[in-house]
């Protein structure tokens, strides 16, 4: 949700405490102590690795044994006609004591022509959502996950289905398009697939359809954030966290019941680790691609005081070199909010970000202002994230670019609180 990141952060979005086990299902990361069994299983112990160890890829896009992962997609697309869209795309693993492991996905697609933002969410638990390749040893060799539109008690999805956008093999031919929401790669060549059911799409507010089918090659090398892809949470623990930057996005996207064909970037994050919440004010995360090949995240995250006990970024240069910025490099100003007329939170709501060793100065502006999603129903959080208006300044020099923002701590949570 994207984002300061704590997609390299879970500060108040990861407070997963697992009801989404019960049959009844419900949201995993921010909920009460699950009723059954009578003697709660206790939280699962970290990890016995012992952290940090090397992020090796493509073995690390693969799941962990972690308590807490994500895998997410952010990105902006475009028809030949000179329609624009944002995209996000994320699934969320959460791993506790001896329940189930469980997945959520949220998929939102913002239509900046048409000042529209639209989104859906989903559940799913057990091991059959994944279904990562793995080598001769064991380790993963990339990632193939995939939620079922059906709830935590419904039955079990049907023998045969597979990975993105395939059915069954013994699905009728009219059932032309799976009823999974999925994603897979490896080593940066992923593919991303989903398209709503009719309820969802209804829902949505897109009732004769929605849905993405894209795929997706990285143009740059992952960037390690931290330095070495060990971000330390101090006692709340720690999480490996590497993004793939800049990443060439080209498929279709569909959009009121039209099938559009799209073109254009995307920005890929992967988290794990042992943590479960960290801090507990929320975050800010920005994702910004400039013209001349820079990349640039931020992340700002919030203790329940409104201090900021952890300010780091990263900067890709265009050959893909990666540096390191500490909280002193960069400062982020202020400079409009907005107040969702669903929830009542007041977010921030435009930005001028700056890093005088650069002579970097970059402004952004929601392309949409209502790009706020409500999904206390799996991760028990609202959240805004969405596509950014973006220009900038470097060493006098005008720049255009793309930029995606998330923002978190900012409404209530499930649980009553912020």
């Amino acid at each position: 949700m994207r984002r300061i990141r704590g997609r390299a952060v879970v500060i108040g979005l990861l407070a997963i405490v697992l009801a989404a086990c019960s049959s009844a299902g419900g949201p995993i990361l921010a909920n009460p102590t699950a009723a059954r069994p009578s003697i709660a299983p206790p939280t699962a112990a970290p990890s016995p690795a012992h952290d940090p160890v090397p992020v090796v890829l493509p073995r690390d896009d693969g799941p962990h044994d972690r308590l807490t992962e994500w895998w997410y997609y952010t990105g902006h697309l475009r028809t030949a006609d000179g329609a624009r869209f944002g995209f996000e795309f994320v699934v969320f693993r959460a791993e506790r004591g001896r329940f189930p492991t469980s997945w959520v996905s949220h998929l939102a697609i913002t239509d900046e022509t048409g000042d529209r933002f639209l989104y859906s969410q989903r559940l799913e638990v057990g091991g059959q959502a994944d279904r990562s390749p793995r080598g001769p040893d064991g380790q993963p060799t990339g990632f193939d996950l995939s939620l079922d539109p059906a709830t935590p008690g419904a039955p079990a999805r049907a023998p045969g289905a597979t990975a993105p956008g395939v059915t069954a093999p013994d699905a009728s031919p009219s059932a032309s398009v799976s009823r999974f929401w999925a994603m897979a790669g490896t080593g940066g060549t992923d593919h991303l697939s989903a398209r709503l059911t009719d309820a969802e799409a209804a829902l949505a507010g897109s009732p004769a359809g929605l849905g993405l089918d894209l795929k997706l090659t990285r143009t740059k090398p992952a960037a390690l954030h931290g330095a070495d892809g060990w971000i330390d949470f101090g006692p709340a623990g720690g999480s490996y966290y590497y993004s793939r930057t800049a990443m060439d996005a080209g498929g279709s996207l569909t959009i009121d019941g039209r099938t559009l064909t799209v073109e254009g970037s995307a920005w890929f994050d992967h988290q794990w680790g042992d943590f479960i919440s960290v801090g507990g004010g929320g975050w800010d995360w920005f994702a910004v691609n400039l013209d001349d090949g820079t990349d640039l995240t931020l992340s700002l995250v919030r203790d329940a005081d409104g201090t900021y006990p952890l300010i780091y970024g990263t900067m890709v240069a265009p050959d893909g070199t990666v540096s390191h910025l500490d909280r002193e490099a960069f400062s982020v100003q202020v400079t409009d909010r907005w107040v969702s007329p669903q929830t009542g939170a007041d977010y921030p709501a435009a930005w001028i970000v700056t890093i005088p060793a650069d002579d970097l100065s970059i402004t952004l502006r929601p392309t949409v202002a209502g790009q706020e999603l409500d999904t206390r129903a799996t991760t028990g959080v609202v959240y805004w994230e969405g596509s950014q208006h973006v220009s900038a300044t470097r060493h006098g020099r005008s720049l255009r670019g793309e930029g995606y923002v998330e923002l978190t701590g900012y409404a209530a949570s499930a649980t009553g609180g912020s």
